[in-house]
């Protein structure tokens, strides 16, 4: 008799002082989050998707794959202040936590979405300035998260000039293909900043439509992977975020 599926491993919150941790297996960090000020982004691969704000400064709607603790999601709610935000989270425990995290309430800029991203994106039309893509679970990036088919609906989803921002560990075996399709779905118009989260290569694809400030920082950033040395552009995510935060 083939024994029943084993259920994935449910998240659990860890705090120690003033940081609260969400994990789903020990050690292995989603989220994480000062009591002292729940909005800011303490994780580097947070900060390096941040740096969306270089090739669409001012989005109008931003939508997320992957709620975790909310640390994207709480700052853009808080520092862009013009944009509403559409956060897609498949597993109901995570939003269950949103609480102990801070996270807002549902509000007219503000909606936490149960629901399958990689179903909801493919209903999404020219609907969104940004997609964030940082949907992990106890297994890693799931395979549907980085298929031919689910980028096609991403670039669907995104307006002309439009930016997606997808996270993936640069060790993940699958990661040159999912580069690959990447590339060809947004036919070449994608970058990256060179070391600016570790192992987390946070990549940006910009969706055709003319000329654009998106496009522009796209060829810009491709030429040379941004900054001269990764310790630069780590700087430069700070100050993006404290940037953000000042104004």
């Amino acid at each position: 008799m083939t024994p029943p599926p084993s259920s994935p491993p449910r998240p659990r919150v860890r705090t120690h002082g003033n940081k609260r941790l969400l994990e789903f297996q020990p050690g292995m960090v989603q989220s994480e989050m000062r009591l002292s000020r729940p909005d800011d982004l303490v994780l580097s691969y947070a900060r390096a998707m941040m740096c969306f704000v270089l090739f669409h400064p001012r989005p109008e709607h931003i939508v997320m794959v992957g709620l975790g603790g909310g640390s994207l999601a709480k700052f853009c709610y808080r520092y862009l202040p013009r944009c509403r935000i559409t956060v897609l989270e498949l597993n109901p425990e995570v939003i269950a936590l949103r609480e102990q995290f801070a996270i807002p309430r549902d509000n007219a800029r503000f909606r936490v979405i149960q629901a399958d991203a990689v179903e909801y994106m493919a209903r999404l039309d020219n609907s969104a300035d940004v997609l964030l893509v940082d949907g992990f679970d106890a297994e890693g990036l799931p395979p549907a998260l980085g298929s031919a088919s689910f980028y096609a609906d991403c670039r669907r989803a995104l307006r002309p000039g439009g930016v997606m921002v997808s996270n993936i560990f640069s060790y993940d075996p699958h990661y040159g293909d999912m580069l690959r399709r990447l590339r060809q779905t947004f036919e070449g118009r994608i970058c990256w900043f060179r070391g600016i989260a570790g192992n987390n290569r946070i990549l940006f694809a910009v969706k055709d439509g003319g000329a654009s400030p998106a496009l522009a920082m796209q060829q810009k950033v491709a030429r040379s992977h941004g900054l001269a040395l990764p310790v630069l552009n780590r700087l430069l995510a700070h100050w993006i975020v404290l940037k953000l935060r000042w104004l």
